[in-house]
């Protein structure tokens, strides 16, 4: 039986095809932190953890992870406390990364993915076939409009339209007559055709302020708000009092806090990550609480590259429970690249071929592990050096 023998990080940077930004997000996008894991065969499994500082639960309840944070977590904790165990055996995986240190989730499922993909590529199967099978072949994507201007996202719903993108994410909760102006906008470039939600980062200071802007974009048809203020009571307020349905982000981290929401009994829709709740194992806990409960739900993440992304597809493909689009990016390297928009947000990516979008869906990739190789010159000309 192989075991894993090392473990490597580093430091990437891919280049943006435009600025994308959320309420809250004050660094850029891409700067994350890419996992090899080598086993005992010679073998190579690859994770990715998208720490982003700005990113965490609610009240301080979780907290965010940068770059240099999770590496050396993974280096000085993770790493050593691995060593040694069986490829495959992800409980044991998780059992001695959550003895040696609490919390650091993006950290852990950086290590996970790796270890998943490592297993994959040992049994010669999908990742999808360790989560229980799959249950789509496709991943529908949502596209996410960051805070542009509206001009800017305008012509990107109108090329989205044009290229078969179904559903289109625009981020909100800045300031109330910009978000009310660009969700008309959207929905007057993007036809009536187009499905579109919003998402406001927790960005209204309360839920009545939430209110006022919520009624007056019910006109364009909205199909969900995601997570409109912070504090799951308080979402849950603004559930109750509009038909729009309310989804559960920031709010919704792992298996317990969906508990918590699962009382308060408004919330229809949770946002599930590959990386809030520490990794593909632990996602799957969450999915499950949701299927229970009669939750419905998406796979949602921080822009990631090729090589985390291909975990969120996955999990996607393998989750009964996530039945809506997946705001996730569409991973093409450079030269596979022709000028398509949807769920492109970089202009190169570490994958050494093109996730292929069909009818605004990912396909399944068919290779082992995680489904695509990773181009390790790429990874070479991205690395930040100390």
């Amino acid at each position: 039986m192989p075991v894993i023998k090392s473990v490597e990080t580093m430091i990437v940077q891919l280049p943006t095809r435009r600025e994308h930004k959320w309420t809250g997000l004050t660094e850029v996008i891409g700067r994350y932190v890419i996992v090899r894991i080598t086993d005992s065969d010679g073998r190579v499994g690859w994770g990715e953890a998208p720490a982003l500082k700005d990113w965490g639960g609610e009240f301080g309840r979780y907290f965010g992870e940068s770059a240099l944070i999770t590496r050396a977590v993974i280096d000085t904790y993770l790493a050593p406390a691995i060593t040694g165990v069986e490829v495959g055996d992800i409980v044991e995986l998780h059992r001695r990364m959550d003895a040696i240190i609490r919390g650091y989730p993006y950290s852990k499922a950086a290590v996970e993915f790796a270890a998943y993909d490592l297993a994959g590529r040992w049994l010669d199967v999908p990742v999808h076939v360790l989560l229980g099978g799959r249950a789509r072949t496709r991943v529908p994507v949502t596209h996410s409009i960051g805070l542009i201007s509206v001009e800017e996202a305008v012509a990107e719903a109108a090329q989205l339209a044009r290229e078969g993108i179904r559903t289109i994410k625009i981020k909100i909760g800045v300031d109330p007559e910009r978000d009310v102006r660009i969700v008309h906008a959207v929905r007057e470039a993007a036809g009536e055709q187009m499905e579109i939600c919003v998402d406001a980062n927790e960005g209204y200071a309360t839920p009545g302020e939430a209110l006022q802007v919520i009624r007056r974009i019910e006109p364009c048809r909205i199909k969900y708000v995601e997570q409109p203020t912070m504090g799951i009571e308080r979402i849950s307020e603004v559930a109750r009092k509009i038909d729009i349905p309310v989804m559960a982000d920031e709010s919704a981290w792992n298996a317990h806090d969906v508990l918590q929401i699962i009382r308060e009994g408004t919330v229809q829709i949770v946002s599930i990550y590959t990386t809030k709740s520490g990794g593909l194992y632990k996602a799957q806990e969450v999915a499950a609480v949701c299927r229970a409960a009669g939750i419905v739900c998406n796979v949602n993440g921080s822009i990631e590259t090729g090589i985390g992304n291909l975990a969120n597809v996955q999990l996607a493909l393998a989750s009964p429970a996530v039945t809506l689009s997946c705001v996730i990016p569409v991973s093409v390297p450079a030269e596979a690249q022709t000028g398509q928009i949807g769920g492109i947000y970089y202009k190169d990516d570490l994958l050494a071929g093109p996730m292929r979008l069909v009818d605004g869906a990912i396909e399944a990739p068919t290779g082992p592990g995680m489904g695509i190789d990773v181009d390790e010159r790429k990874i070479e000309q991205y690395r930040v050096r100390d």
